[in-house]
């Protein structure tokens, strides 16, 4: 559906996407990360055609999209990081408006609907709180059906109850076969509803695959997680000295290990060996987060 190659954008003297390239395919949710100013925005508004690019070419459905910019923007919504409606319109008359710019049929009332804003319909904007104006954005990226959506931080400054349900309505969507590409500094929002992710660094690519997939490929080890009855210093050396494990803490009554799956018998025998009574333990697979952190610092 979407196809980024070598793309390139200059600000001047400085290159704000070097060499980017990557596909996205039908039906999934594919996410963009980075530090600040890594060039996710930016890549974002070339994928829109809001602005030149220097180098490179997008594709969407293998159409060029500086040959056919306006077939490609029929099929595709788009949701910003900062909303910004017309204060004196109502939500109804929001929709309405974008549909006659977009140059489609729309059923306005029923995307309200859809995103729970129909008792606001006749409510102007103005006095909207962040959820709503969120939700209203979304509801003006459904108009005229588009098989892919973009959105920018759709979840930035929501309160957990809002934040919830825009990630519930983009799963929604993909179940609807709607191709969805988004940004997002909330790593955990990013591992649950994401099936693959790409990392940029200042400008770079840095690596494109799922989560699991990229905590393999830098070699991200899964905890062990046991809670003891009674934990102590003498259990803790123990483990730590048990060959392949990596680290090992105590908090509370939790020992934390880093270790590989195919020692885990071991470490529980050295526990019980050195007089630990096992309460219960879990293993946790590494978190987005940690992948992240541990790309971003290698790539340093």
């Amino acid at each position: 559906m979407i196809e980024v190659i070598d793309l390139v954008k200059k600000y001047g003297d400085v290159i704000a996407v070097d060499g980017i390239s990557f596909s996205v395919r039908k039906g999934e949710i594919f996410s963009l990360l980075g530090p600040n100013g890594a060039g996710k925005t930016t890549t974002i508004k070339a994928l829109l055609g809001l602005i030149s690019i220097d180098g490179g070419e997008i594709k969407i459905k293998d159409m060029e999209l500086k040959k056919h910019e306006r077939e490609i923007k029929k099929i595709m919504g788009y949701v910003p990081e900062r909303v910004a409606f017309y204060d004196n319109l109502t939500a109804l008359q929001t929709l309405e408006f974008f549909a006659e710019l977009k140059d489609v049929k729309c059923d306005c009332m029923k995307l309200l609907k859809e995103v729970s804003l129909e008792k606001a319909a006749n409510r102007k904007v103005a006095g909207f709180s962040k959820g709503m104006l969120q939700r209203l954005a979304i509801a003006q990226a459904l108009i005229g059906e588009p098989e892919i959506i973009i959105m920018d931080e759709p979840t930035s400054g929501l309160d957990a109850i809002g934040a919830y349900e825009i990630r519930k309505k983009i799963l929604e969507l993909k179940e609807r076969g709607v191709t969805i590409l988004f940004s997002s500094h909330i790593l955990s929002e990013v591992q649950e509803i994401s099936d693959r992710v790409a990392v940029i660094n200042k400008g770079k690519l840095i690596a494109v695959d799922t989560i699991e997939a990229l905590g393999k490929q830098f070699d991200m080890t899964p905890k062990l997680r046991i809670e003891l009855q009674r934990p102590s210093s003498y259990i803790l050396n123990r483990v730590k000295q048990v060959r392949g494990v990596r680290d090992a803490s105590i908090d509370k009554n939790i020992l934390e290990i880093i270790c590989p799956p195919s020692i885990k018998t071991n470490v529980i025998k050295v526990i019980e060996d050195a007089g630990g009574k096992i309460l219960d333990f879990k293993t946790v697979e590494p978190s987005l987060e940690e992948i992240f952190m541990r790309m971003v610092r290698e790539d340093e």
